[in-house]
């Protein structure tokens, strides 16, 4: 008789049978729905509450990316200097206390279009310091090899969190008004904050180079990504995608929500069903490498994902509607197939030392696309219209694979894991601290 073996609970987990990794993996949870609540609540206190058009809707976007423009460089070699635990913490609350004044400024009837703008500068330069942190935090938990594994979870539940996030957004704010909506986000930051104070594992602090300079640390990380070939060609790729999201983010809920007349649990909806297709991304991104290979996987998942967006400009309300939203799951789980491939190629290329000065330069130049986008967002909407815009956008997004299908990436099915002319400080790429 044949007895089947059952495979260990711990194996079957994998990186969660980790009690750090856990509590990472718990924290990305709970900010990542409130992120949701953030992106929708903040655009309808702008166009519900404050009254506002195309223009100030979309500069919501600008200002609030802007800040990875004035602060991302000088963020990364901050970083570099601090123990990067410290750094979400740290940027979790404060992202949290400017929420909060959203709706005590509008229950005082003080809230202003100015203020929006203030707290979304604020909270983008929070996420700045944040983004650079989390991304250099993995490797120190998991070691280099368990990056792919560890940012495939961390996606899978990133895009479940996008998945429910909308919907549950959409649903507070119906009930509770968007200000209000806010206040939950807040708390949300709260909850991230006590699992990331959980984590047992501690970082050494970084030591200090003799006679390091500020700005010669900020001019190795622009050499590191600029000098590698492969970066440079990613870096092109998502830029070119987020010059033109942005655009797609700034007037996207202003065209479901006045071209289209639909309520916020109907928007809710339909960035819901959008997100699921990331979490069948996420799922099947290790999948999809295996198969076509990593280097191929990282431009055929944009390649072929993004063009199903193309029915979104043309969405009425009814089935037309409900269609673009399913055609843009398909759209989702190539983006985060794209993302969970080449962020752990990007991490295991680089050494610790430079981690965060890497991840902050390529946000820098990638996300510092995104207020660019915004303002062209809210210029295009004003002038010729939401849906109009959302076109442009979406025309943009498909050209964006060009640079990777271009490069050496366009065969690849092993990515180099070393890089070419930087020394590692440490001979055991899988060392962990703690």
């Amino acid at each position: 008789m044949w007895n089947r073996c059952p495979v260990p609970l711990r194996s079957r987990l994998g990186l969660l049978a980790q009690h750090d990794f856990r509590q990472l993996f718990a924290s990305t949870t709970v900010s990542q729905i409130g992120l949701q609540i953030t992106q929708l609540a903040m655009s309808l206190v702008a166009i519900d509450q404050l009254g506002a058009g195309e223009f100030e809707a979309g500069l919501l976007i600008t200002v609030q990316f802007s800040a990875f423009l004035l602060m991302g460089l000088p963020a990364g070699a901050l970083v570099d200097r601090l123990r990067r635990r410290s750094v979400l913490i740290a940027s979790d609350l404060g992202r949290a206390v400017l929420l909060v004044s959203v709706p005590v400024a509008w229950w005082a009837e003080l809230l202003t279009i100015w203020h929006l703008y203030l707290v979304a500068f604020g909270y983008g330069a929070m996420t700045v310091f944040f983004d650079a942190a989390y991304q250099s935090y993995l490797p120190h938990l998991v070691g280099r090899r368990g990056l792919v594994e560890g940012n495939a979870k961390l996606e899978a539940v990133r895009a479940v969190s996008q998945t429910a996030g909308p919907g549950l957004a959409g649903q507070l704010v119906r009930l509770l008004g968007a200000p209000v909506a806010l206040f939950v986000d807040a708390l949300t930051m709260a909850a991230s904050v006590l699992f990331y104070a959980r984590i047992r594992s501690r970082e050494q602090r970084p030591a200090r180079q003799p006679g390091a300079r500020l700005r010669r640390e900020i001019a190795e990380g622009l050499r590191f990504v600029f000098g590698q070939p492969l970066l440079r060609a990613i870096v092109m790729c998502t830029g070119t995608f987020n010059l033109f999201f942005a655009l797609y983010t700034a007037m996207l809920i202003f065209f479901l929500r006045r071209d289209l007349e639909i309520g916020p649990g109907a928007i809710g909806l339909v960035l819901s069903i959008f997100s699921l297709g990331g979490l069948l991304g996420a799922v099947f991104a290790r999948r999809f490498a295996s198969w076509v290979g990593q280097g191929r996987a990282i431009w055929m998942s944009t390649a072929f994902g993004t063009p199903f967006l193309l029915l979104m400009p043309f969405a009425e309300v009814g089935w037309r509607l409900w269609l673009a939203a399913a055609a843009s799951a398909v759209a989702a789980a190539g983006g985060v197939i794209y993302k969970v491939t080449q962020v752990s190629f990007r991490q295991a290329l680089t050494p610790d030392h430079l981690l965060g000065r890497m991840n902050a330069t390529v946000r820098f130049l990638v996300w510092g696309a995104m207020p660019v986008g915004g303002l062209l967002g809210a210029v295009l909407g004003d002038r010729f219209g939401a849906r109009v815009a959302v076109g442009v956008a979406v025309v943009g997004m498909c050209s964006a694979f060009l640079p990777v299908f271009l490069s050496g990436l366009r065969s690849m099915r092993t990515l180099p894991v070393e890089p070419v002319g930087v020394d590692r400080p440490s001979p055991d790429p899988d060392v962990r601290v703690g």
